[in-house]
């Protein structure tokens, strides 16, 4: 498969995974379908949810391809019924719940003046309380088996400035950071970890959509994005999924409640 390394491990053999925002929203490796991806080829069987059924479609096809299960379900994590009724449907498909990954989000481009009261809300209910109403829905399951790993996508954004102005993306990303540390100490002595990725600038179909307004043009946007790196160049969904596949694992059994940094070191920098 082009852009990543197939590992022949089976680090996640016999779970189940749920990809919330399991899709791609164009060509190329989003981190949602990534992971999905990288689940499968660890052994997982994977659920992958997508609010368009297309996208959740082709990333269902592509771990088939493979040879692995995974099935395909559309859902908008914003509202609790299709939350609802994609747990179940993978209740029913596989009996078990071990790892939910959380990896909606979107961006929006202002700073307080310029941010709609719309835009915000619309943010927050996408960014934040789609997670919630996903840790509400498979809690109980986690709960019920002993175990379970939690794995929130969050951004640097929520941590740091990262030199865009958009106040309600960044605000959203820290809300992430202390919904998953709530949850992650709450449920420690039940058997569930919960933790955090926060990716730094990484070259995904998503930044082509929703941050190129930023720029002149996609190349400008290209090279600014890689000087922000320490390492001169943006990361990927793949490096993203590879962190999702450790912190889902057994060799994370004692990480919880952590936000672990994706990128390049970009974090430590001062300007």
């Amino acid at each position: 498969m082009a852009g990543a390394e197939v590992s022949t491990s089976r680090r996640l053999e016999g779970r189940v995974a749920l990809v919330f925002g399991a899709g791609s929203v164009g060509d190329g490796w989003g981190n949602g379908k990534a992971a999905a991806v990288a689940y499968a080829r660890q052994g997982a069987r994977v659920v992958a949810i997508d609010r368009e059924a297309q996208a959740a479609d082709i990333t269902r096809d592509v771990i088939a391809g493979e040879g692995h299960d995974a099935i395909a379900v559309a859902a908008d994590v914003t509202r609790w019924t299709d939350v609802q009724q994609a747990v179940a449907a993978a209740i029913e498909t596989y009996g078990r719940i071990d790892i939910l990954h959380n990896n909606v989000g979107i961006t929006s481009q202002g700073g307080p003046v310029e941010t709609t009261e719309e835009v915000w809300d619309r943010v927050m209910a996408v960014n934040v309380k789609s997670m919630f109403l996903t840790c509400k829905a498979v809690l109980p399951t986690m709960e019920a088996q002993g175990s379970g790993a939690i794995v929130n996508i969050g951004a640097l954004g929520g941590v740091r400035w990262t030199g865009y102005a958009y106040c309600a993306y960044a605000a959203s990303k820290g809300a992430v950071n202390s919904l998953t540390q709530s949850v992650a100490l709450q449920y420690a002595a039940r058997g569930i970890r919960a933790n955090c990725i926060l990716p730094g600038v990484m070259d995904t179909p998503h930044i082509y959509q929703q941050i190129s307004g930023f720029y002149d043009n996609t190349q400008a946007m290209v090279e600014a994005r890689n000087r922000l790196s320490p390492t001169g160049r943006m990361g990927d969904g793949w490096d993203v999924a590879n962190a999702a596949v450790f912190l889902a694992s057994d060799e994370a059994r004692y990480i919880n409640g952590v936000e672990l940094l994706v990128d390049g070191g970009m974090h430590v920098r001062c300007n």
